[in-house]
């Protein structure tokens, strides 16, 4: 029987359900409890940030963000194209348009050096997203938005723990946001979080999540409002995670640890660039296939693993080239040779803290074994 190997497992293996059932005898089982105030002010501390939000998926906090940021129809956002399209997708729900910038190939994020050539009278601000947990080169990104007086959101879906020149993720902007989505490092199965230091910002945020009513007076609605809330149910899942991060975080290093030793000799394989003054979140472990160097496409090689029961992913599809943008794109001439290329090269390897020694060196035989440009 050919063995299955799941590219994403939540790690529940603490007092997730302990907590859960905790919360279902208490009967607080929406967005007021014990639990969500516990995960908010522990992820704060995990942060470094001053204040968190906690919503109900990592799409809506990207929403919520922009909203408070007072984004509105007619304004451009840069944001880059190698990105899952929730980034792209949330300005447009607030009429903005999202520009897309090219990303830097030594990080796979943000290039700075492209971003000044997309700002435009229109523009109002730039999300730079942490790319398969690696930190954007934020101060870079905050200088040039300083410089042209523009916000900067800080996508940190992917980068539970990542730190960038000492520092955590999503507490490196104006507003940060956070994914705990399934497959995520930490993750309640659906919920998000924006990170904030800014009082003000973080009052209005508070506002906007909860219907907009006044924090100070219940049922009074002096602004319209949403339901973004994220219920205690799901922060008592979240607090039996932050629990045991760094047991999770230790499973999830070794996992990348023995990728890169059993695949580093294999010729035409790339890994994921790390930056000096970056120490990325293990949370997806990133290969590039060049055909000429390996024999075989990437493609090829994905179908190869799916038959002999390893699931895998392509990276993101370029957001310039999917249909909701399109269009907009070629009107604006965008160019985006390095992004084109990780499209078409990237993917991911199963990632999670159950992965066994054994499962790695399967994968990474049946990789080896594939190429006809292997020595066997």
């Amino acid at each position: 029987m050919t063995r299955k190997i799941a590219l994403a497992i939540p790690d529940l293996r603490g007092n997730e359900e302990k907590y859960v059932a905790d919360a279902v005898r208490s009967s607080w089982i929406s967005s007021s409890g014990v639990y969500v105030d516990r995960f908010e002010q522990e992820f704060a501390a995990f942060t470094g940030s001053g204040h968190v939000v906690g919503v109900c998926n990592g799409t809506v906090a990207l929403h919520l963000a922009l909203l408070a940021l007072d984004v509105r129809p007619g304004d451009e956002v840069l944001v880059p194209s190698m990105t899952y399209i929730a980034t792209a997708n949330a300005v447009r729900y607030v009429g903005a348009e999202p520009v897309f910038v090219d990303v830097d190939p030594e990080t796979w994020c943000l290039s700075p050096s492209q971003l000044e050539k997309s700002i435009t009278r229109r523009t109002r601000g730039i999300i730079a997203v942490d790319l398969y947990g690696h930190p954007a080169d934020m101060d870079a990104i905050n200088h040039i938005a300083a410089v042209n007086g523009l916000w900067v959101v800080e996508d940190a879906a992917e980068a539970h723990s990542a730190t960038y020149k000492g520092r955590p993720a999503g507490g490196l902007a104006k507003i940060g946001t956070f994914s705990f989505y399934g497959n995520k490092i930490l993750s309640c199965g659906e919920g998000g979080a924006v990170v904030v230091n800014d009082p003000y910002l973080y009052l209005r945020l508070k506002t906007l999540r909860g219907q907009g009513m006044d924090p100070e007076r219940r049922y009074y609605f002096p602004v319209t409002g949403y339901n973004f809330r994220l219920t205690n149910v799901a922060c008592a899942l979240l607090c039996a995670q932050l629990e045991r991060r760094e047991e999770i975080l230790s499973c999830r290093r070794e996992v990348f640890r023995l990728y890169r030793e059993q695949l580093q000799e294999i010729g035409g394989l790339g890994f994921q660039p790390i930056a000096d003054w970056a120490v990325p979140a293990p949370w997806m472990f990133c290969l590039t296939v060049d055909p000429a160097g390996f024999g075989h496409t990437r493609d090829e090689l994905m179908r190869h693993l799916a038959e002999n029961g390893v699931e895998t992913r392509p990276f993101f599809i370029p957001l310039h080239t999917l249909p909701p943008f399109r269009q907009e794109s070629a009107r604006r001439g965008e160019l985006l040779p390095v992004t084109d290329r990780l499209g078409t090269t990237g993917f991911n390897l199963p990632t999670h803290s159950q992965l066994t020694a054994d499962d790695i060196g399967y994968i990474c035989r049946l990789i080896k074994n594939f190429s006809p440009n292997q020595s066997r």
